[in-house]
């Protein structure tokens, strides 16, 4: 007798096979790439809280700035004035305390397009306002827009060309210096949290940053740039010493707030 074809049994799929076509890959994958960027979205904002914390001023942490690599400090009275029409010897260059003219350099987000009088920014930076020195011959367009973006609608915070200037850029407070060697430095933002306004590290706590107006300092038409005279010239009538002015009070601050 013939025997018929049987039909063939088919093998049941393995558990492996069952398992992996049950996964939901493309499920777990989309799980995965939200959880990541809910990690990226919450902890980097907590990451920027505290790398910011770690500069802004407290009654703990008094003067953040001494924590930023190549920071320069140096001590200097307040209150020293000289005349519109006698200079200071400062001993640094750009200098960053010690005597001042008795009118401030405007100072809330303003940017200078040419060199400004050392003695009246000096004087800003006593009202505890950032200056932003560059030198033009050393600095790109580009960089100079960069700086911008940091002065401009920002208050107690100025920025001039500084002809001359052995570094790219120089930041100064009162008492404080710090010279880098690109806009792009991620110092420039912390010397700015720790001392713009720092009521620990500068005199006049309180003190305006507005324009004076033509009676004192015309932030259209400022006092010109010129070079710091040589110690020799100090003849404390038209040159003074760096801590020492020569006419305190004949140009008083108008009773500003803290002066």
């Amino acid at each position: 007798m013939a025997r018929g074809n049987r039909p063939s049994k088919k093998r049941p799929p393995s558990v492996a096979a069952v398992n992996q076509r049950q996964l939901p890959w493309g499920t777990i994958a989309a799980i995965v790439v939200i959880v990541g960027l809910a990690a990226v979205f919450i902890g980097y904002p907590l990451i920027q809280r505290g790398q910011n914390a770690q500069w802004t001023p407290s009654e703990d942490n008094r003067d953040p700035s001494l924590a930023i690599p190549g920071i320069v400090t140096q001590e200097y009275p307040g209150g020293q004035h000289v005349l519109d029409d006698q200079q200071v010897a400062y001993t640094h260059s750009p200098p960053f305390g010690g005597a001042h003219d008795g009118v401030w350099a405007a100072c809330n987000g303003v940017v200078y397009p040419d060199p400004v009088r050392s003695e009246n920014l000096v004087h800003s930076l006593e009202h505890g306002a950032v200056w932003i020195a560059y030198n033009p011959d050393q600095v790109s367009s580009e960089a100079v827009s960069s700086l911008r973006d940091r002065v401009e609608g920002q208050p107690y915070t100025v920025m001039s060309p500084y002809p001359g200037l052995d570094s790219p850029v120089s930041l100064q407070s009162w008492g404080h210096q710090l010279k880098v060697g690109s806009a792009d430095d991620e110092r420039i933002e912390q010397f700015l949290r720790s001392l713009r306004v720092n009521r620990f590290t500068h005199p006049e706590v309180g003190a305006s940053c507005d324009a004076t107006g033509p009676q004192g300092f015309e932030q259209d038409n400022p006092p010109p740039f010129r070079p710091a005279p040589p110690q020799p010239a100090v003849d404390r009538q038209t040159v003074f010493p760096e801590n020492e002015g020569g006419n305190l009070g004949s140009q008083p601050d108008q009773g500003l707030p803290g002066q």
